[in-house]
Parts: structure tokens; C-alpha cells; sequence
């Protein structure tokens, strides 16, 4: 008799969705009690903080330590059942460059009525995520698919003692 096969590890796209359709009731009472403004609020800090120790988590376990290398060796949990389609740009030790092309996080939320704060739910995770996984990484990013454009594009630099 052989085991059976392990479960592969939810993706995170699966994740964001079990996430939004407990937020989405949360968020709506929050507008209702306390105004649109104050309820983006919090859901905004709320997010951004469990991001951070998340990456924290992350690093925590990157074999070797944190680096643009184990940073990039983790992405396929974002883009894991197709979830984002990434055009590569640019990447070595001190850079990790990429457009995603197609974002499914972007149209699950507008689907599920919440693409008004889809971008808290999961684009301002992005730089906050990267605080807590290495505070020698920065991410620029100018644009997002979640707010209109065509594209997201995401530059990840390591920088020591302040240097880019």
C-alpha cells in the first residue's frame, strides 16, 4: 500500500480569496458605522501590518538567509494555478525585475464586488511584505493592473547602508 500524496500548499490566490469574503462583510459594517474613509483605514494599517510579519515569517525560513535570490525563489506561491502571468525584465544578487501581464487577484476582486479596495487587500502588500522579509530590498512600483493599467510593474533593488 503506498501514502498518499501529500496536499500541495494553498496558493495565495486562493488565500486572498477565502480572506476577502470574510472581509467583505467586515468592511461593509465598518463604511456603515464609521464612514468609507475611516473603514479604508483600517482595513489599510490592518493588511499592511499582517504583511509585514509575514515577510518576517518568510525570512525567517529562507534557506541561507534573505536575498533577491531566495525573495525570487518564493514568488511561484503568488503566481502558483496561474494566478499572475509575469513577463521578466531583469534580475541578478541586487535586482529582481518584472511586469505581470495578467493579474487574477485583480479580477477575482473586481468579481467579487470589492475592486474598490482590491488594492489594499493585496497590492499595498507587496512593499510591506518586502519590509518584513529584508529591509535591504525596496520596491518601486509605479503602476498596478488593480488601478488601471495595462501592467504592474515591479523593480526590487538591494541596497546596503543606505546605497542603491
Amino acid at each position: 500500500m503506498t501514502a498518499p500524496a501529500p496536499n500541495p500548499p494553498m496558493g495565495i490566490l486562493e488565500r486572498r480569496r477565502i480572506e476577502a469574503e470574510i472581509i467583505k462583510p467586515i468592511y461593509e459594517e465598518m463604511k456603515a458605522a464609521f464612514g468609507e474613509e475611516a473603514a479604508r483605514g483600517v482595513l489599510e494599517r490592518a493588511v499592511k501590518k499582517a504583511a509585514v510579519e509575514a515577510g518576517r515569517q518568510f525570512a525567517a525560513h529562507a534557506p541561507g538567509g534573505t536575498s533577491i535570490a531566495a525573495f525570487a525563489a518564493i514568488q511561484p506561491l503568488w503566481t502558483q494555478g496561474d494566478a499572475l502571468r509575469i513577463e521578466p525584465v531583469a534580475q541578478d544578487e541586487k535586482t529582481l525585475a518584472f511586469n505581470v501581464t495578467r493579474c487574477r487577484y485583480a479580477e477575482m476582486y473586481r468579481a467579487m464586488g470589492l475592486g474598490e479596495i482590491g488594492h489594499l487587500l493585496s497590492c499595498n502588500r507587496d512593499g510591506t511584505f518586502i519590509e518584513g522579509y529584508d529591509s535591504r530590498i525596496k520596491m518601486d512600483r509605479t503602476q498596478t493592473i488593480m488601478q488601471g493599467a495595462s501592467h504592474c510593474d515591479f523593480r526590487y533593488r538591494m541596497v546596503e547602508d543606505g546605497k542603491p
